[in-house]
């Protein structure tokens, strides 16, 4: 069976040193800056990043867009969470 959307966020919150939330929740900034870091993303682009061009980032450096430009700031949908949670060696139980 495939993790949820919410076992997926708290996959990538442990692997990057957060702790898991018991509620759904969006990625706070912080998160997202851990995101980027575990990821090696450039700290220059990343240090003072708004949310969005950090999704942007991270979508780029996943490879779920070819660009920072190119790439939605959206939320993360769940197949970006699967690619995120790859990139940062995260694991979940099912």
């Amino acid at each position: 069976m495939s993790p949820t959307v919410q076992e997926l966020q708290n996959a990538i919150r442990v692997a990057t040193g957060r702790f898991e939330r018991e509620i759904k929740a969006s990625f706070t900034k912080e998160e997202l800056q851990a995101i980027c870091e575990a990821l090696g993303v450039d700290g220059s682009e990343a240090g003072q990043s708004s949310t969005p061009q950090m999704r942007r980032l991270i979508r780029a450096h996943v490879g779920i867009a070819e660009s920072p430009e190119a790439a939605d700031d959206s939320t993360f949908r769940k197949a970006d969470l699967q690619a995120i949670a790859d990139g940062v060696g995260a694991s979940f139980e099912s």
